[in-house]
């Protein structure tokens, strides 16, 4: 059996980004919710947040045909949980807060920046360049779910690391490849690295220097 370019997603790859983009989906119609829109707005919200990041990545990379349009399956998925969550959420009378968007944000953060690493590795850039793609896989399609959402997107304004989280995710991916391990441990522990910093983050409410001017 022949190797797969490597723009074809290995099954880890798959389940990776699959799974990433349900957890950023669902914490789009967990914000969208908050921000009382209608069905249709809640959806643009997921999608958004589902599918930007891998989107700019795969732009920057002249990756085609995105990895959305590749695996339409995506789109689907991402419809369907949009439409259990709301009706979920309105049977059970729940009320989504900023803390129960938290959690689905750092799993897809961690998932996103080692997938997306190690996509951009696959492709030959420089580690410096990997780890960055990891990071705007992660992190852009928060910060669209909340510009959309009329916010400044919580990555620039929270203080509590969370682009820092998926860098260092995605220079896990890379020692991780550089030691020789194969690509579903480093996937893995490079996921874990990110989802884990930033849960700490949140957990201990860890700040970064936020930018002061005198009165």
């Amino acid at each position: 059996m022949t190797e797969a370019p490597w723009w074809s997603l290995s099954t880890a790859h798959t389940v990776l980004e699959a799974t990433a983009t349900a957890a950023f989906a669902l914490s789009g119609v967990i914000e969208g919710a908050r921000k009382r829109l209608d069905a249709v707005g809640v959806s643009v919200v997921a999608m958004l947040a589902a599918f930007g990041g891998g989107t700019l990545r795969d732009v920057l990379l002249d990756r085609r045909p995105f990895f959305w349009v590749q695996h339409a399956g995506y789109a689907w998925g991402v419809l369907a949980l949009v439409v259990a969550a709301m009706l979920f959420m309105r049977a059970r009378h729940l009320h989504p807060t900023e803390r129960a968007m938290q959690w689905p944000d750092a799993l897809g953060l961690g998932l996103f920046a080692a997938s997306g690493t190690q996509i951009a590795l696959a492709a030959q850039m420089p580690s410096l360049v990997a780890v960055l793609m990891g990071v705007m896989t992660a992190v852009f399609g928060g910060v669209l779910r909340d510009i959309v959402c009329n916010q400044i997107p919580a990555t620039f304004s929270d203080h509590r690391p969370y682009a820092v989280c998926a860098f260092a995710g995605g220079w896990v991916v890379v020692a991780a490849n550089a030691a020789g391990v194969g690509d579903t441990t480093a996937l893995l522990a490079g996921a874990a690295a990110a989802m884990g910093l930033r849960l700490l983050a949140l957990a201990l409410d860890w700040r970064l220097p936020a930018w002061r001017t005198d009165d």
